[in-house]
């Protein structure tokens, strides 16, 4: 049986003593174990900060993205077999497999280019020179520079490519090392992917150090130049902003966590219509895409109160069309999902919405058989859509998110009810509004802004460029507030403004001057 290795202080290391197993979600068969007993994570985090923060912020911006483009070529070229990985021990379908590769590759290429376009500076001049007095002898000026520390990286177990270049792709053009540590459970595919990594020669020393098991006490260890970034659940993301080094160093924290996110139908939406359509595909692939294990996912879905029964009608007879089994079978759409606590959990979700007095439509928590899969085998969970009569009663649908092929249908009467509905979820990551009327747009569209990172406005009219809101875009904000763990992801630069800290530089003004000559300047934030 395979036992994964961490790569820690330039060197594929194996932990000792107990190890966790990887199974195949669709067989329960074990595939792999994980282990990092024994191994001297203190150490790679001073490795990290001693060797590979200086190689990093030695380098240009233009120079980090070199590294960046060959790090995403390196992805891309072993993209067949990361998929397998992804298929065999996180249950994804090939096309689903694809989405998280894919979306590495491209995460890396984006900041890769970015870089390019910085230069030969290593850090930034935020906004213009402040004159201090009556001439330019005393003055002020911002800098940016990259934090001397380590980013620790916790990566939640529904993207094991994606989770990690997100967050290791800004960290690195900002000038910080990085330490990753994937879900146990579904990390087959990162090891693999940071062995592609490693083998281009191009990773300096403790730039990228990879963490195949528990992390220890090493978030006790954190101090007060590190970057702590956590995807996950939100209990889990209030326990690390909690922990004692935490607090105690002001460690930076970025979190990313639960999120009711919602699609939203517009009044003015006629059935049959282009952007009905469009509304109808996104809702029914949210629940079947990654078995609905997104945390863009679409949990709830608002219709105007007397569309209610011809939605369901459509969205169920998409839904309808899913074969749900193993990947490796043909005609699979949808895989299980990734665990046996997720299976539970997924489970035990829908009977808490139930309570809260919404109702299955199709699907549900009862057991189903996977084609391809052995009999009695698999963690599968047929698509669900519920509907919650009364959308002002149903509160646990606006406070209990069920990760997995779930979603909610809920009715609203107006504007500023469905505004009102949506924002009861605490705040979020993504809803979207399927809308051609500006006024609506403006009254949900912007009504809902306050309550997340992102908002997207679609109609049939975008054609072909649209993606669909469970698409994470570099170039825009991830993250949202409230509920969504007040974090901020990507967004281009500002996906790197958690690894830099900003001074400002104040006195003689032409030795200021003198210090940021060589500076990428950027307009003041």
């Amino acid at each position: 049986m395979d036992i994964l290795e961490s790569y820690l202080c330039g060197e594929w290391v194996r932990g000792h003593g107990k190890t966790a197993a990887l199974v195949d979600p669709s067989t329960e068969e074990t595939v792999a174990h994980a282990s990092t007993e024994g191994l001297d994570l203190a150490a790679a985090r001073t490795y990290a900060i001693d060797k590979g923060g200086p190689a990093l912020r030695a380098m240009s911006f233009a120079q980090r993205g070199e590294l960046l483009l060959t790090l995403s070529r390196a992805v891309h070229a072993k993209r067949d077999e990361l998929i397998e990985y992804g298929m065999k021990n996180a249950g994804n379908t090939r096309s689903d497999a694809k989405f998280d590769v894919d979306g590495a590759s491209s995460t890396l290429a984006f900041y890769g280019e970015l870089g390019r376009t910085l230069g030969d500076g290593n850090f930034f001049a935020d906004g213009d020179a402040i004159p201090l007095g009556r001439s330019s002898r005393v003055s002020g000026q911002h800098v940016l520079t990259a934090r001397r520390g380590v980013a620790l990286h916790i990566n939640a177990f529904n993207f094991p490519a994606w989770g990690l270049a997100e967050k290791a792709a800004c960290a690195w053009l900002a000038g910080v090392p990085v330490m990753s540590k994937p879900a146990t459970a579904t990390c087959l595919m990162t090891v693999h992917l940071v062995k592609a990594m490693v083998e281009t020669g191009a990773l300096g020393d403790g730039v990228l150090q990879l963490i195949t098991g528990s992390t220890g006490t090493l978030v006790e260890q954190l101090g007060p130049q590190d970057v702590l970034a956590f995807t996950g659940s939100g209990n889990t993301g209030a326990t690390l902003r909690a922990s004692k080094s935490v607090l105690t160093n002001s460690v930076r924290v970025n979190v990313e966590a639960d999120s009711l996110n919602c699609a939203i139908l517009g009044r003015d939406v006629e059935r049959g219509s282009e952007t009905y359509q469009l509304f109808v595909a996104d809702a029914a692939r949210d629940i079947t895409q990654k078995s609905g294990q997104k945390c863009t996912a679409i949990r709830r879905i608002f219709v105007p109160a007397e569309r209610v029964d011809e939605v369901c009608e459509d969205i169920m007879e998409r839904l309808s069309a899913a074969v749900v089994g193993s990947p490796f079978a043909e005609g699979v759409t949808v895989g299980p999902v990734a665990t046996a606590s997720q299976l539970r959990d997924v489970r035990e979700g829908i009977a808490v919405l139930e309570r809260s007095g919404a109702k299955v439509l199709c699907g549900g928590a009862g057991a189903i058989a996977g084609k391809g899969a052995p009999e009695g085998k698999g963690y599968f969970v047929a698509p669900t859509l519920m509907l919650a009569a009364d959308a002002h009663k149903a509160d646990a649908v606006h406070a209990h998110e069920v990760f997995g092929p779930v979603s909610t249908v809920l009715a609203y009467r107006s504007d500023e009810e469905c505004v009102a509905l949506v924002a009861r979820a605490g705040g979020g990551l993504v809803s979207t509004l399927y809308t051609d009327d500006r006024a609506i747009t403006v009254s949900i569209g912007l009504g809902i802004a306050a309550y997340h990172g992102r908002v997207c406005v679609a109609n049939g009219r975008m054609g072909s460029g649209w993606l669909g809101p469970g698409t994470v875009l570099p170039g825009l904000l991830h993250g949202g507030p409230g509920r969504a763990g007040g974090g901020e992801e990507l967004g281009g630069m500002r996906g790197l403004n958690a690894y830099l800290q900003r001074t400002a530089l104040q006195g003689f003004g032409p030795l200021i001057e003198h210090a940021v000559a060589g500076a990428k300047r950027l307009p003041a934030l």
